[in-house]
């Protein structure tokens, strides 16, 4: 546990220090738990997610960085690779693909990577893998611009 909150000390100065660096990703540690972390990352440009900004939630183990961190969505949204109800997302390097040389910076990444490239042959979304596979990219796109526009967008007084 020691090794994990010295690592997790660690991945905070990072982030605190290269704030400006990725203006995609905003990494906000909890103030009384160093296990659990929030983030916000913008919607890749040229998705149905632009303009969109998702909030994710990261629960982290105390054998981190040997395990990887639990990482959901808080903020709705129409991927085939997001469960719609949970949040949880299906992504090789938060299951099996884990590497301790993943920080949460770079799992953030690879989460905004998943954003603009679905996998729709590992759903947890069924609807929307559905539509992709079957090729309606047009009805899959509106309805992710849809969900994007209701739940990650400001609204507008």
């Amino acid at each position: 546990m020691q090794a994990s909150r010295a690592r997790l000390f660690k991945e905070y100065k990072e982030v605190q220090r290269e704030k400006s660096a990725d203006p995609d990703i905003q990494l906000i540690c909890d103030d009384s738990n160093i296990f659990k972390w929030t983030a916000l990352i913008k919607g890749p440009s040229e998705t149905p997610y632009e303009g969109g900004v998702f909030q994710l939630a990261f629960a982290i183990p105390e054998q981190y960085p040997l395990l990887p961190p639990q990482v959901r969505f808080l903020t709705k949204i129409f991927h085939p690779n997001v469960h719609f109800k949970t949040g949880e997302i299906c992504l090789d390097i938060l299951k099996n693909a884990w590497s301790p040389a993943w920080t949460l910076q770079s799992v953030c990444r690879a989460i905004i990577a998943l954003m603009a490239h679905p996998e729709p042959d590992s759903p947890l979304n069924c609807d929307s893998g559905n539509l992709l596979r079957s090729g309606d990219i047009r009805g899959f796109q509106s309805m992710a611009r849809m969900y994007t526009k209701l739940a990650a967008m400001p609204k507008k007084t």
